[in-house]
Formats: C-alpha cells, sequence, structure tokens
C-alpha cells in the first residue's frame, strides 16, 4: 500500500508543472522563447538572422536560467526579490502622536450668526490685519534716528526666535 505524506501547512507548498519545476520556474524558461520571437520579429533586419540578435538572445536566455535556478528551496528570483524590498524599505519611521487615524474627533458646534453680523465681523478683522504702509517721511525719520551718534541700537535674538531691540542714549 502507498502513502502519502500531507505536510501540515498546505500553503508552503509549491505545485510541480514539469518534472521538479514550479509554475514559476516554468514561466522563466518561457521567458527567451518568447523574447527570441520578438527580437527575430522586431528588430532591424526583420525576419533575418543577425549576430547581435543571437548575442542578445544568449543573454536573455542565461539570465532566465540562473533566475529560475533554486537556492535552499526557493528560487534565486523570489531570493532577489526579497533582497530588493529589504534594500528599498523605508529606514527612519515617525511616530506622530497628533495622528488623528483611529481617534474620536470632536468638532465645534457651528454658530448660526445672521450673515449681516458675520460679514461685519469679517470687515473689522479684516480692517485690524491690514498693515499700515510707512510713509516716506518716517522712514527718513527713522534713518536720521539711527545714524545720531548719541543713540545706540542692538538687536538680540531670544531662543525661541525673537529679535530683541533695544536702543539706549549714550551719556557722554
Amino acid at each position: 500500500m502507498r502513502t502519502t505524506v500531507i505536510p501540515a501547512q498546505i500553503t508552503t507548498v509549491e505545485d510541480k508543472i514539469a518534472g521538479s519545476l514550479s509554475l514559476t520556474q516554468v514561466m522563466l524558461l518561457m521567458v527567451p522563447v518568447i523574447f527570441t520571437t520578438i527580437a527575430y520579429a522586431i528588430l532591424p533586419q526583420r525576419m533575418h538572422f543577425e549576430l547581435y540578435k543571437l548575442i542578445l538572445v544568449f543573454v536573455v536566455l542565461a539570465i532566465s536560467l540562473i533566475l529560475s535556478l533554486r537556492i535552499k528551496g526557493k528560487v534565486v528570483l523570489n531570493w532577489l526579490v526579497v533582497l530588493l524590498r529589504y534594500n528599498l524599505r523605508a529606514r527612519y519611521y515617525v511616530f506622530n502622536k497628533n495622528d488623528i487615524y483611529l481617534r474620536a474627533i470632536v468638532l465645534p458646534k457651528k454658530h448660526k450668526l445672521k450673515t449681516k453680523k458675520l460679514e461685519k465681523a469679517i470687515l473689522e478683522n479684516e480692517a485690524k490685519l491690514k498693515a499700515k504702509i510707512p510713509l516716506l517721511k518716517d522712514s527718513t525719520k527713522i534713518k536720521n534716528f539711527l545714524k545720531n551718534p548719541n543713540y545706540s541700537l542692538s538687536l538680540k535674538p531670544n531662543k525661541k526666535g525673537g529679535l530683541y531691540v533695544a536702543v539706549n542714549k549714550i551719556e557722554q
């Protein structure tokens, strides 16, 4: 009576198509056949034998043979995929505690204002935010003040990026 061992994890077992070749290996070995047909039909001097076509076909054949070999039960192509994924992965992971993924977001309630009141509030805010353009006479006063030898101007940055401006009168 013939018995076969059924593995516990069936998903890790590869199906064998021809002999000990899996589907991946058969597909890799079919690539040179397809490439040869395309190269013979499309490359210059169509449908004629050329030396460069032969060299190109042998290079593709060698590459596909190497990729279809098995090392430690895995196809070389699979090893290359694992190595590429490892080398192309992200090296640094930044944790952002302010991320809103899977958080309950509390939105403020909307206030029902009349449109006239809202427009008036917007206009008041815009009026406050408009910067005053200095006049030419103001800039000449500032320039004369800075050139005055009786006063010294000192600028000191603080740790948070601010700037302290101090004007001191020089006593003689």
